[in-house]
């Protein structure tokens, strides 16, 4: 077996391994073993897939659609992924639900922080009212009921934790605490105790001798003063002793009891002095993104959707759609590195070919006589690629058409300022130099009728741009002699995915 087969084999074993946990409830431990999959094997997308469900499945919806989008780019066709975000898509409330959740999650920690405790209860409760299976949402409020002593309703916070979660480590460590507080645990050490004690000799007890032998007379009064001899004597050396130690003992008990106590409280502080470090960490972290978060227009869950919905559009030969959705992308807020890498792959090709097809398109409605959707596309160009004097001259001349002198002479003074080299300059300082003469004496152009000086200062009536500029502008198809500027078919053609639906399951 070679190398590569046998790191194959080793990842399809982390994500059986995972898919067994998962299936008894121990989503922690499926967490595990698919990270480990996919470290051995990132192209694994039936781990992939699966470990994007566990994260749903606890209320990380942000995870789970990276994880899925990183599916789709490596595995485009055959992948269950694409029926997942299908179905989140049609379930727009989800997604806004989510947002929601997400925004008063970080509301609460920072209500926690300033020392608002009853506003970051209140917030939490909200949350996992709407999103039951929200795991971060019930240990931060659990631990806020343990800081106000609270336990039976942060035992029953982190009751919901472990049912999702079986072997949440942290649920865990916080139970323990409840237990102990709660007198849980104090019950169930003296059970242990007194299953392996026995009776230990007292001091009252009597040991009867085999033989005893009556005595009468002077013998029975020696032996009394014996008796009495030897009982002074035992209570002086057995007795007394026994006595102190015994009390000596039980102070060591209580010193022993009271130390244990003392180690358990420190190290409970210890626990929530971690925790309250951790959370100021993340408070300090959230703040800083909770402007942005707060937005619906530029959340980083927004940004997924966005990079979801240019996937399918080329999937659907949809490149206007793509267009509007990359240039309405916010790839700054997009952290994880795997969906980075689709979205240079994206960027590279809307750079490429993007701005070109958008131009040609906005050329075509030009000589088709739609001016407003020429302008649309021009203006997609543009956001995709500024630095194009053709454009911005084509935009002075539609809007010159329309009698928009102002905006047409803003059009051809960017050509001028910005591109002076270019060939378009020379051109759009005459088409300016026109509007700014004639616009205080009419008010506007009346593009297509009148007189106006020729691109070579003379003056008349028609003729080809370049030679006698009359008015009547030319579109893209008559600069270039006639010919539509029309993109050939099947020029730009995107891949084709195709969806299908197969259950998860152990893999050979």
């Amino acid at each position: 077996m070679d190398y590569m087969k046998r790191i194959r084999c080793a990842s399809n074993s982390y994500y059986n391994l995972g898919l067994e946990r998962a299936r008894i409830r121990d989503l922690s431990g499926a967490v595990e073993c698919l990270k480990r999959s996919l470290h051995l094997n990132k192209y694994n997308t039936d781990a992939r897939n699966l470990l994007g469900l566990i994260y749903y499945e606890i209320g990380e919806v942000s995870d789970a659609l990276v994880q899925w989008v990183i599916s789709m780019n490596l595995q485009p066709d055959g992948n269950r992924a694409d029926y997942y975000l299908e179905q989140i898509q049609r379930r727009a409330a989800i997604l806004d639900v989510v947002s929601q959740n997400v925004k008063k999650y970080n509301q609460a920690l920072i209500h926690a922080q300033s020392g608002s405790d009853d506003l970051a209860v209140l917030q939490l409760t909200k949350v996992v009212e709407t999103n039951p299976n929200f795991v971060k949402a019930h240990l931060l409020l659990a631990v806020l009921y343990m800081a106000h002593e609270d336990y039976t309703k942060a035992g029953k916070s982190l009751y919901k934790v472990l049912k999702i979660d079986k072997n949440n480590a942290k649920a865990q460590w916080y139970m323990s605490i409840v237990k102990s507080k709660t007198g849980r645990a104090e019950v169930e050490r003296r059970k242990l105790k007194n299953a392996f004690s026995h009776r230990q000799m007292q001091d009252d007890d009597v040991i009867i001798p085999p033989t005893y032998k009556e005595n009468t007379g002077l013998q029975s009064v020696l032996n009394i003063g014996a008796g009495l001899l030897l009982g002074a004597a035992m209570i002086f050396f057995l007795v007394m002793p026994a006595k102190v130690r015994g009390i000596n003992y039980d102070h060591g008990q209580e010193l022993v009891e009271f130390n244990e106590k003392l180690n358990q409280k420190n190290t409970e502080i210890s626990s929530l002095t971690a925790q309250v470090e951790a959370y100021e960490e993340q408070v300090g972290t959230l703040s800083d993104q909770l402007g942005t978060i707060e937005g619906d227009n530029s959340s980083v869950l927004d940004q997924y959707v966005r990079v979801i919905g240019i996937l399918q559009s080329y999937r659907n030969d949809d490149f206007d759609n793509a267009v509007e959705l990359y240039v309405q992308l916010n790839p700054e807020l997009i952290t994880d590195a795997g969906v980075q890498a689709i979205v240079a792959d994206i960027r590279s090709d809307m750079e490429t070919n993007g701005y070109q097809v958008m131009e040609e398109m906005g050329d075509t409605m030009w000589n088709a006589g739609r001016m407003e959707e020429a302008i649309n596309y021009y203006q997609k160009s543009l956001a995709l690629h500024p630095d194009n004097p053709q454009i911005l001259y084509n935009l002075g001349m539609i809007y010159r058409s329309q009698g928009n002198t102002e905006l047409a002479i803003d059009y051809f003074n960017q050509v001028v300022t910005n591109h002076p080299a270019s060939e378009q300059a020379e051109r759009a300082s005459e088409r300016m130099a026109e509007l700014m003469v004639a616009q205080p004496a009419a008010g506007g152009i009346n593009a297509g009728a009148g007189t106006g000086a020729g691109e070579n200062g003379g003056e008349g009536t028609g003729g080809a741009e370049g030679d006698a500029d009359t008015g009547g502008d030319l579109s893209p198809a008559q600069r270039i002699g006639g010919q539509s500027a029309v993109p050939a078919a099947g020029q730009n053609a995107q891949p084709e995915v195709q969806m299908v639906e197969p259950m998860p399951d152990a893999v050979g």
